[in-house]
């Protein structure tokens, strides 16, 4: 198809939410074009022999819970599934936290975890949140999953009116203004649940100290007893493949290898993109999986919408990440031998060692002490290493992008991010590891490790290195998300739509934007009085 053909919608950026437009609106019959400006489709979802031949890491990202229970695998999945997609997962211990003097197991039963709590009271409390959240998860779910400024939004709230009232809606409120160290605080005695669910906060973008991480932890913990740690057989990049099996069955153009210089505007409406000396049309809609500021300041031609253009140019990134990927002589052995098998790991002691390496890093200081996220997906897809092997998927998420000292006074950080630094925080790392695994380091055959630098370099999303393209602190997250003027995907510029991570319902692997928009737009073609009905009827 060539330019002058035009597609009915253009795509730009094709990480899991472009991917999930693309897909969905080519199902319902559209014309699509996909660009991006990599040699591949994907974004932060790759896996490759990283460290060295036969052992297969996932480069980025992981675990596909959200993605599991999303609306738009219920959307694709059966037709990824049919183009090869298999996944891996654990019906026993599903993650862990280790602290110096302290130890706390998931398991994916609930009532077997709660076993291991100190208190029975304790293990009462939480099998108590994970019913109540159970008996609002159709409303909570909804409102994660659709446009929140839009008359959608008024189904699932009055769901939870006609079921409680005004407080029951309010006691949800109060749970997203709060922390995850004072949820935790509020419900349980013991240190088991703060210990356990407070570093997942950072897979949300979070800190424990975060508003928003009283809704965040309970939901994190029914995601996971539910839908496990799922992992994609043979590498993650193995979803890359089957999903462009799925965009081509489907009629998508991929576009690889292009650049989106800017916008084509035509009166005020999007009319198509700019990209790699071509110009492309899209006589319905251009769905822009960019930074705010990227699509505003940089994409968007012409000198209006100052107000959304300020906007995006104070919105706020995150803490910086470091991946590292490691292959092993031999499966790693924790002295913690209740987390045998465990896929996922952290070693914190909750909201208190992590509060103060989030600190730290917020500081720009190299923490002492990080929350050290300990995967090992070959334990549920043993196709990933050699026999006998093992390997390890190190996450940082407590990591500055441009560091201003070390909090151990150790390291020396005044050149930023050189491979002599990177390789003293690896020490550090390393240690952390070998402390609750011993024989760790003398089983260590390669490290290969991506800075927060590598990060922003390889994806233009991860801003100072932020896997997660921006904070998600309450004040620009769920309403308003870029933005308070920025928070519909549907922007106020006609023909434009914004999707991705920095848009509701945030980052994660849900593909929950991409639906979000593309469900809009098909939507929008229905008769009114069908639209009418669905809102009132959610």
């Amino acid at each position: 198809m060539t330019a002058g053909n035009g597609f009915d919608a253009i795509v730009v950026g094709a990480g899991i939410n472009g991917m999930v437009a693309a897909a969905e609106l080519a199902g319902a019959g559209w014309r699509v074009c996909l660009v991006d400006n990599h040699d591949r489709i994907g974004g932060f979802i790759a896996s490759d022999e990283v460290t060295e031949p036969g052992f297969v890491h996932d480069t980025f990202s992981s675990w596909h819970p959200l993605f599991h229970i999303g609306a738009a695998f219920a959307e694709l999945g059966d037709d990824l599934a049919r183009h090869g997609l298999r996944y891996r997962n654990t019906e026993g211990v599903l993650t862990g936290s280790l602290g110096p003097e302290s130890v706390a197991v998931v398991h994916r039963d609930p009532a077997l975890t709660v076993q291991g709590f100190a208190d029975p009271a304790d293990g009462q409390a939480y099998l108590a949140a994970l019913d109540r959240l159970g008996g609002d998860i159709d409303a909570i779910g909804a409102l994660l999953g659709i446009e929140l400024r839009s008359p959608a939004a008024l189904g699932p709230v009055g769901k939870l009116l006609r079921r409680g009232g005004q407080a029951r809606l309010e006691a949800w409120g109060r749970d997203t203004a709060t922390s995850g160290r004072n949820w935790a605080a509020n419900h349980f005695r013991g240190a088991e649940v703060d210990q356990l669910w407070s570093p997942w906060l950072l897979h949300a973008g979070l800190n424990p100290d975060s508003a928003s991480g009283g809704l965040m932890m309970p939901l994190l913990a029914a995601t996971m007893h539910g839908a496990g740690l799922p992992v994609v057989e043979g590498g993650a990049g193995n979803f890359v493949v089957a999903m462009e099996r799925l965009l081509r069955e489907r009629g998508v153009e991929i576009r690889t290898g292009v650049t989106v210089d800017r916008l084509l505007v035509t009166g005020d409406r999007v009319i198509g993109v700019s990209a790699g000396g071509e110009s492309l049309r899209a006589t319905r809609a251009v769905l822009a999986s960019v930074t705010p500021d990227v699509l505003w300041n940089k994409l968007l031609p012409g000198t209006g919408h100052a107000a959304e253009r300020a906007e995006a140019k104070a919105y706020r990134f995150g803490r910086g990440a470091m991946q590292i990927h490691v292959s092993l002589d031999k499966p790693l052995q924790w002295s913690a031998s209740e987390l045998a098998g465990a896929p996922l790991v952290h070693l914190s002691t909750g909201s208190a060692s992590t509060g103060i390496a989030c600190a730290e890093a917020s500081a720009g200081l190299l923490p002492r002490r990080p929350t050290v996220v300990v995967g090992q997906q070959f334990l549920l897809d043993p196709s990933r290493v050699p026999e006998g092997r093992g390997q390890l998927w190190l996450q940082l998420q407590e990591v500055p992008f441009a560091p201003v000292g070390d909090a151990a006074g150790k390291l020396d950080t005044r050149q930023g991010w050189t491979g002599e630094l990177v390789d003293g925080y690896l020490d550090r790392v390393l240690d952390l590891v070998e402390e609750f695994a011993p024989g760790t380091r003398a089983s260590v055959r390669r490290v290969v490790a991506l800075a927060p630098t590598d990060l922003a370099a390889w994806n233009p999303n991860a801003a100072n290195g932020d896997p997660y393209c921006g904070s998600a602190e309450l004040d620009q997250n769920l309403l308003w998300r870029p933005g308070p003027r920025t928070s519909r995907h549907r922007t106020k510029v006609p023909g434009l739509w914004h999707i991705g991570a920095a848009t509701h319902p945030g980052p994660g692997l849900g593909g929950g934007s991409g639906h979000i928009a593309a469900q809009g737009l098909i939507a929008a073609a229905r008769p009114v009085g069908d639209r009418l009905r669905e809102v009132f009827t959610r």
